[in-house]
């Protein structure tokens, strides 16, 4: 196989679907970021989505190699934070259950993103 090959088959495709993953992505991030700082575990809640955005569109072959894999580490990421915002979260504030709504269409996004 050429390294021309190579490149293809591990070259980052982005459509409709991954520009929208992107961009829910960046809201949820912002969401955590922001609207509670300076806490901790939010912080690192928008850091862990900005890392896997980063982990499921970078171009590195490791990463390729296991995108399947960074995806459904995505996708977990996404259920914790949903179970973690049921057990703990502030229920009276419309924020949260739009960042939820967000959230769920993202995982919703992830799984259909089957891209390798």
């Amino acid at each position: 196989m050429s390294a021309q090959n190579i490149q293809k088959s591990t070259a980052v495709r982005i459509g409709g679907l991954q520009i929208a993953i992107i961009v829910l992505t960046l809201i949820t991030a912002t969401v955590h970021f922001t609207l509670v700082f300076p806490s901790a575990l939010f912080i690192l809640n928008s850091l862990g989505y900005l890392t896997l955005l980063g982990a499921f569109f970078i171009n590195i072959p490791f990463l390729r190699q296991n995108h399947n894999l960074v995806r459904w580490a995505f996708m977990g990421f996404i259920v914790l934070t949903i179970l973690s915002w049921i057990a703990i979260g502030d229920k009276t504030w419309i924020v949260g259950y739009l960042t939820k709504l967000d959230e769920l269409v993202l995982l919703y996004l992830l799984w259909r993103d089957r891209t390798a």
